[in-house]
């Protein structure tokens, strides 16, 4: 089996080469990243609860869909590829800007991310990948907010600093 890589990068998004993703999270070595928030035409975010046994963050709720761009991948492209490959439905999505973080795991991981940031509407059938995602729910940004001011180890790290940095903002228009 292949080791999946990620592509490390400056401060700047500059790549400085690549790193196995599992070690790159155990080091902390900053990489490149993408999120996507999908929005159905009534103003609700689409979130996903991350699937149990995934090797960090599993069970907790997040964004629609995250993940690695390849090496040699436009990060468009991987935002759209794994969006498919996590729910199961193509969307056109923009980029809507960057985020950068870093963050400790479970597990004794930390993300350290240079992330690009997409949004969509979609408002057609879901068909969320088992192995990625044991559920979804649509919410409002308010409702949001609130659940992770009451119980925030519900969410992923990385969504928690989406949110308290202002993100997700509004459905596009």
């Amino acid at each position: 089996m292949l080791k999946e890589e990620v592509i490390l990068v400056d401060r700047e998004d500059n790549e400085t080469g690549t790193a196995e993703k599992l070690e790159a999270h155990r080091s902390g070595q900053l990489h490149r990243a993408f999120s996507v928030m999908v929005w159905d035409p009534r103003g609700r975010l689409l979130l996903q609860r991350r699937q149990v046994g995934k090797y960090h963050s599993g069970g907790l709720w997040t964004n629609t869909c995250c993940g690695h761009p390849r090496p040699g991948e436009p990060v468009g492209d991987a935002a759209a590829r794994r969006l498919y490959e996590e729910m199961g439905f193509v969307s056109e999505l923009e980029p809507i800007g960057t985020f950068t973080y870093r963050a400790d795991l479970d597990a004794g991981l930390v993300e350290h991310e240079f992330v690009h940031v997409f949004q969509g509407v979609y408002s057609g059938p879901i068909a969320p990948n088992p192995e990625e995602c044991d559920g979804y729910s649509w919410s409002t940004p308010e409702v949001i907010r609130k659940q992770i001011a009451a119980v925030p180890e519900c969410f992923s790290a990385w969504f928690r600093k989406y949110v308290e940095a202002g993100w997700p903002i509004a459905p596009p228009s």
